[in-house]
């Protein structure tokens, strides 16, 4: 059965979606079957993957709402790369929607149940908030991972964050665990950049990865142009830091990198 990722912090602006993005990427990359759910009502994801999202018909929404199998959503993002299960404007709804529905925590569990078994990894790039989507997202994963900015107020709402995933641990879903934190929007020029990185040890000492996202303006280009950084500029220092990041995470999941 696949592992289920979630990308998740309620802090907006932190690379949240430029890491799902790329981490699908570089995971098929690496000859793993991968599947990115835009689980964000702004749905950049599908946007940054080249989809328009206003036209949208078969998605996330949908597939919650249950008018559509998980199946019948899913999207090619490029030749023998990751699927996406975009979202559209509608999704705005869902967590009105789900409110009354009963088990509303397991709705997307339930749903990317039948995916677990066509695909390795299914990364989940979740709302800034820890709403219900959220919740739900943190319900059907086995892991979340946590990409934190470089910057002064980088572990403003982090402790809310880990109240929110005890909560779900201790009462929903209690094999869900930590993947780690990554740091993202790295410059090695200032010096608050490493000041964020030793407070992050203290914080995760043993949940931080070795590799850190640098600020990049490719990266932050490749989106707009409807494309991963694989496919964007493959050679740019933000492509080799996915690379490096995406064979850290299957090194830690002890998943055999292919050469």
């Amino acid at each position: 059965m696949g592992k289920v990722i979630s990308i998740v912090n309620q802090k907006g602006g932190v690379g949240k979606t430029t890491t799902a993005m790329n981490l699908a990427a570089y995971l098929s990359h690496n000859g793993r079957s991968c599947l990115l759910v835009d689980l964000d009502p702004q749905a950049n994801a599908t946007s940054g993957c080249g989809l328009v999202p206003s036209e949208i018909e078969r998605g996330v929404y949908e597939v919650l709402s249950g008018t559509v199998s998980p199946h019948e959503a899913l999207h090619e993002v490029a030749p023998h790369l990751f699927r996406l299960l975009p979202a559209s404007m509608s999704l705005a709804g869902a967590a009105i929607e789900l409110v009354g529905v009963e088990d509303r925590e397991f709705q997307l569990k339930q749903r990317l149940a039948p995916l677990k078994a066509v695909f390795d990894y299914i990364i989940i790039d979740c709302p800034p908030s820890l709403g219900l989507l959220t919740l739900n997202a943190f319900v059907a994963s086995d892991y979340i991972l946590v990409p934190v900015q470089a910057e002064y107020f980088a572990l403003e709402g982090i402790g809310q964050l880990l109240e929110t995933f005890q909560f779900v641990k201790e009462n929903l879903h209690p094999d869900l665990e930590i993947l780690g934190v990554v740091l993202t929007m790295y410059d090695r020029r200032y010096r608050l950049s490493e000041s964020v990185l030793v407070e992050l040890y203290k914080h995760f000492p043993k949940k931080i990865f070795r590799t850190v996202i640098p600020r990049n303006v490719r990266l932050a280009e490749a989106p707009s142009h409807g494309k991963t950084i694989l496919h964007y500029d493959a050679s740019s220092k933000g492509a080799k830091a996915y690379e490096r990041f995406a064979r850290e995470i299957l090194d830690y999941l002890k998943d055999t990198v292919a050469d």
